[in-house]
């Protein structure tokens, strides 16, 4: 499943399109690297979304498109750290 369309389905961000600009200006990572919003995410994938004031960290348990819409459980938050004014997502 792509990026953007998992971070939407996943109900991490409210719109695809909101996601895929995330991703584009760097805010997402899979897997440590940053990736276009096409980029292909499976089961096991880390994905890292940087929130204005905190990060997220969260590990893909399913991508499964018809799982996931019924409200299965598709990811499991590995990090939730609240960042500081001045404080950088990653270094």
């Amino acid at each position: 499943m792509r990026l953007d369309k998992f971070l939407k389905l996943s109900r991490i961000v409210r719109r695809r399109t909101l996601a895929a600009e995330m991703v584009e200006v760097g805010a997402v990572r899979l897997n440590g690297r940053a990736v276009k919003p096409s980029a292909v995410v499976r089961d096991g994938d880390r994905i890292e979304i940087a929130f204005p004031r905190r990060l997220l960290a969260v590990e893909v348990l399913t991508v499964d498109e018809r799982a996931v819409k019924r409200g299965e459980k598709s990811f499991d938050i590995a990090q939730d750290k609240a960042l500081g004014d001045e404080e950088k997502p990653w270094k």
